[in-house]
This record gives structure tokens, C-alpha cells and sequence, in this order.
């Protein structure tokens, strides 16, 4: 059984009203994210297609990750992209003491520091868990908490790739932020979901927004 919605419902977003899901507009406008990199293999592959299409994003990136991986978030920033907090370690806001979340997230908030200059004030919780005390502490230090209208689930290994394509293709509306992983685990959806969701969404008239 999914422990996921591919699709956030209005009560959902009601509900969390402090939340970022989507942002409405007039024209048909779409965000894509990437949550989990920087990774020397795939997320180069990803910025290559962007580059193709000309599209920018935000990576929402773990600050381990940039550690291990500094040429490859590198890649990220020369190639404009806007770069969001995802915690240090991927924790899990539920199941983490306050002090031990706030401190990782302050770790990654000064890996992403010491590399640019003025970083946007984004933050995506992992898994989309995240406490109400939590989330408090994240707003009142200027950040925007940055959830999601669709999701590809490309990280569910139990699904086809032609399943994670339908997730985007078959859910997304004018202002949607979509979320992909830039990781080992989701790569074989994502290579095969991403580009064939890019040439859908210009088949159809949307355009592509960067979420700020």
C-alpha cells in the first residue's frame, strides 16, 4: 500500500495553509524540483536536460550531499539553479527531538552558505514531515516551506516508469510545483519520466517558473 498521495488535495493544502503547494496563476505555469543531490551521477544528467530545454529549478539539497559531492553542487549554482535546504541528513521531522532537527537543519543551511553568497531562504522537509513547533522555527528565520502539488514518486521502486510519467502527466495543472529526486534510488524513473514529462508539458502549452 502507497504511504504517498501522487496528488496534494485542496483540504490537504487548506489544512496547512503555512505550506507552499502550489502557486496559482493565470497562465499555465509548472515548477520542477529535485529533492535528495547533489549526486555525481545523476545530477549532471539532469542539469544536462534542463539545459536542453532551457528550464530552471530548484534543488532541494541534502547538506551531506554537498559535502561529499562540492564540484557537482557546483554544477548546480554555475548552471543557475536555485538551491533549497533539505536538512543535513535527510531527518524525518516527526521522529526528530526539536534541537537535533533545527541543528541539522542550521548544518546544512552553512554547507549551502559557505558556497553562495546570498542563498534563497527555501526549505523542503524530508518526506514532508515536518512539526508544527518545527515549522515555526523554520518560518520565523525567513524561510518558505516548499511542499508540493505532484508528485512523481520516482523513488518507489515498486512502480513502472511509464507509471511515474502518468504521476506528473496525468495530475499536473496550471501552477503546480512537481517534485523529482536527483538520487540512485529514483534514476531509472527519472531518466526514463523526466524527459518524456518536459516534452508533454510544452506539448501542452505550459511554461516553466522557477519557485522563489
Amino acid at each position: 500500500m502507497k504511504k504517498y498521495w501522487v496528488k496534494t488535495g485542496r483540504l490537504v493544502k487548506k489544512l496547512f495553509s503555512n505550506f507552499v503547494w502550489d502557486i496559482p496563476a493565470a497562465q499555465k505555469t509548472v515548477y520542477l524540483t529535485f529533492d535528495d543531490g547533489p549526486h555525481p551521477d545523476v545530477t549532471p544528467w539532469v542539469l544536462q536536460i534542463l539545459k536542453e530545454h532551457d528550464i530552471k529549478a530548484v534543488f532541494f539539497c541534502i547538506g551531506d550531499n554537498i559535502e561529499k559531492h562540492p564540484d557537482t553542487f557546483r554544477q548546480v549554482i554555475e548552471a543557475g539553479h536555485i538551491i533549497g535546504n533539505h536538512t543535513f541528513n535527510h531527518l524525518n521531522g516527526w521522529g526528530t527531538p526539536n534541537d537535533v532537527y533545527t541543528d541539522n537543519f542550521k548544518k546544512c543551511e552553512e554547507s549551502i552558505a559557505k558556497r553562495i553568497t546570498e542563498p534563497a531562504k527555501l526549505f523542503r522537509p524530508p518526506y514532508g514531515k515536518i512539526k508544527s513547533t518545527q515549522s515555526k522555527w523554520v518560518r520565523n528565520r525567513g524561510y518558505k516551506i516548499i511542499m508540493w502539488d505532484v508528485l512523481s514518486a520516482d523513488f518507489d521502486q515498486s512502480i513502472t516508469p511509464q507509471q511515474c510519467l502518468h504521476n506528473v502527466t496525468g495530475s499536473v495543472t496550471g501552477g503546480s510545483i512537481i517534485i523529482f529526486h536527483d538520487s540512485v534510488k529514483a534514476q531509472a524513473n527519472l531518466r526514463y519520466a523526466l524527459p518524456k514529462a518536459i516534452e508533454y508539458l510544452k506539448e501542452n502549452d505550459f511554461r516553466f517558473g522557477v519557485v522563489a
